[in-house]
């Protein structure tokens, strides 16, 4: 067997590692939201909280046959971005990368995000696409320069945390590099994802943005935090604000007040349902947002950074396999049961999932998937150091670009949105990955200077 179908095969080979919870669940590994991004193609529909972007790449595989297709894509894409890094680092070396992706299925909580269907599957492909690109471009070919970005884009556009993620990667890799080249072909991709997203909202929504409805996700925020309930009390009702009529009920927690039917958001002043309700107030909840950034800097400042921090150490996989099934149901399975055959819907009842077993049976591997990342943490640093130490550029690179968009990751989920595992979970399981990738440097060249280029 010739080199190029031993890399091949190394690739395909480790890809089941990658997903292999999906396998020992008997079907791919849903969410709640799943269902949103089904039925963007498939109804279809535009969802006012979610980037036109997920779903169509779903649609690209499944083609109303099996979500098995869209699952073989996703480990596919993962695998080879990470033998393109290993690549450039090591060079072409088969059974590494399936040893690699043996130890990221085993310890990591990589497999439970690469086998479940939501767009969190990108946020590591994205850190290890811009990472080629800033600092390994040399060593790969133009058509997989152009993948590579391809990638990339749709990564940063399927989710919206990964725009401000990639932008804080590329300043990384300016401040690094210290030259426009470098740092171009990393914002190439960034700036195709904008132009994704804002040609997709300007078709869906009629508003040419990256985000309509944003604002009503950092008013949640805000709310729970405190300061943006303090200011609709001190405000209201001179303001006129809608949300006046429930301030008595805030702070609350920011993800009842966007999705608890009963919530202020979600509510009238009567007790009527306000339908799309997040869409429907985000110019008054940019307002609000506006006005409490005016009055309370600092403890907004304060609540980002304790919430960042929060963040940073939650990693679990538990908010991926013990999700209430009724969740699953009401917003996924539906489209299942609706537009794909019968044999999918029987697969999702007979697997471990839909039986509610799925996380009593993994749940047991939480302690070594955050013992793994404890030690991860110290063996990054002291990797990045021994790589510096004997001058492999691209090793040290690496490991800054993981943990720089390991904690860009904690700031836009955590300060932003809401701490939850899954949201760290998605990137954490690079920062084991990257101190591998890095430790066996080259043997160290006297006199070289460490200098980041590509």
């Amino acid at each position: 067997m010739g080199a190029p179908l031993r890399n091949a095969a190394a690739i395909l080979a480790a890809a089941p590692l990658l997903v292999w919870p999906a396998l020992y669940n008997g079907y791919p590994l849903l969410f709640s939201d799943t269902g949103g991004f089904l039925a963007q193609t498939l109804v279809p529909l535009m969802l006012w909280d979610k980037p036109w972007v997920y779903g169509p790449f779903l649609h690209l595989f499944h083609w109303r046959v099996s979500l098995w297709l869209p699952l073989a894509a996703q480990a596919l894409v993962v695998s080879h971005m990470l033998w393109l890094t290993g690549r450039v680092i090591w060079g072409a070396r088969p059974l590494r990368h399936l040893l690699l992706c043996l130890f990221a299925g085993a310890l990591t909580t990589a497999p439970f995000t690469v086998a479940l269907l939501m767009p969190d599957v990108f946020t590591a492909p994205v850190v290890l696409a811009l990472f080629l690109l800033g600092f390994g471009a040399e060593r790969l070919g133009r058509a997989e320069t152009l993948w590579v970005g391809i990638v990339a884009a749709i990564g940063i556009a399927a989710h919206l945390a990964h725009l401000p993620l990639a932008a804080a990667l590329a300043a990384l890799g300016l401040v690094l590099t210290f030259r426009l080249r470098p740092a171009l072909r990393m914002a190439a991709p960034i700036a195709a994802a904008i132009g994704l997203l804002l040609a997709t909202n300007l078709a869906g929504h009629g508003v040419l943005s990256l985000s309509p409805h944003g604002a009503t996700f950092l008013l949640a925020r805000l709310q729970a935090d405190g300061p943006a309930a303090r200011t609709l009390a001190a405000l209201c009702p001179e303001r006129g604000w809608t949300l006046c009529a429930g301030r008595d009920r805030l702070p609350m927690d920011s993800d009842m007040f966007l999705w608890d039917p009963a919530s202020p958001l979600n509510r009238d002043a009567a007790g009527n349902a306000r339908f799309l309700a997040g869409a429907v107030l985000s110019g008054e909840a940019r307002e609000i947002v506006r006005e409490t950034l005016r009055r309370e800097p600092l403890p907004v400042l304060r609540a980002m950074v304790a919430n960042t921090l929060r963040q940073a150490v939650m990693a679990g996989a538990g908010d991926v396999i013990a999700q209430p099934r009724a969740d699953i149901e009401a917003a996924t399975i539906v489209r299942i049961r609706e537009f794909l055959p019968a044999r999918e819907l029987a697969a999702w009842e007979a697997s471990l999932q839909a039986q509610r077993v799925l996380a009593d049976r993994l749940m047991p591997l939480a302690p070594l998937h955050a013992a793994v990342l404890a030690l991860a943490a110290a063996g990054a640093v002291v990797a990045a150091i021994r790589a510096a130490w004997r001058g492999d550029v691209r090793a040290v690179a690496l490991v800054l670009c993981v943990v720089g968009g390991a904690l860009a990751n904690a700031f836009v989920s955590g300060a932003l949105s809401k701490p939850h595992h899954r949201y760290q979970a998605r990137i954490a399981w690079l920062i084991p990955v990257a101190a591998v990738i890095a430790w066996p440097a080259p043997r160290p060249v006297r006199g070289r200077r460490l200098v980041f280029s590509a």
